[in-house]
């Protein structure tokens, strides 16, 4: 459990650059977003909602992987089963992080209906006029469609237990934190620095690799 706790978080890690190119826009625009009298406390609010962020995927990752231990128990499908696809879904996020293999941005589309219903709540929200409100916020943009989520979930769903399930999204969440945190706050050279093309083809590499290490673990 612990080596997957790790590898989520070096998941979130290695994918800050696809974090960045994705929601890079949406973290200085809920900044912007901070109403003056806030200024002051721009950290603690920036902090909270990615803390919300973060709590969405801990939350959906716990479903995900109730969801899938009573698959395992009562229809019998095999934890190996679970892993390999965990596996194959890490090897996609490696071509698509690479940009060699374009098919998680399919999967990406699964979400954008369920997205369609909950992006018009998060105008209540702004402009952020508490610590309250931006936790909401970030919270609700947790589920935005994302591939590297919908990859991460993959391993939520190979735990087959909704505390782990929700442990594994909530490292992988904290690796993604310190990207997103820095480029909300304005700091370029760490944009600069993940958005890279040879910093996203290394961590596509590494994805790749881990992702044929873990299909041949699980047998």
């Amino acid at each position: 459990m612990s080596l997957d706790l790790f590898s989520a978080f070096v998941i979130g890690l290695l994918g800050s650059g696809h974090c960045i190119v994705m929601c890079g826009g949406i973290s200085t625009m809920l900044t912007t977003a901070i109403s003056n009298n806030l200024a002051q406390k721009k950290y603690v609010i920036v902090l909270g909602y990615h803390l919300g962020r973060i709590g969405s995927y801990s939350v959906i990752g716990a479903l995900v992987a109730f969801t899938s231990s009573m698959a395992a128990k009562n229809i019998g499908i095999p934890i190996a089963f679970l892993k390999t696809i965990a596996g194959i879904f890490l090897i996609l996020l490696g071509l698509y992080l690479g940009q060699w293999l374009m098919w998680l941005s399919r999967i990406e589309r699964l979400g954008k209906g369920l997205w369609r219903h909950i992006s018009p709540i998060t105008k209540r929200f702004i402009p952020i006029k508490n610590l309250k409100s931006a936790v909401c916020l970030g919270a609700l943009w947790g589920w935005l469609p994302c591939g590297l989520v919908y990859s991460t979930l993959t391993w939520a769903l190979a735990s087959a237990d909704a505390l782990n399930g929700a442990l594994i999204m909530l490292f992988f969440g904290l690796g993604t934190l310190p990207a997103l945190f820095t480029v909300s706050l304005g700091t370029l050279n760490v944009k600069a620095l993940l958005s890279h093309s040879l910093f996203r083809q290394l961590a596509a590499i590494l994805l790749l690799t881990y992702g044929i290490y873990t299909i041949l673990i699980a047998y």
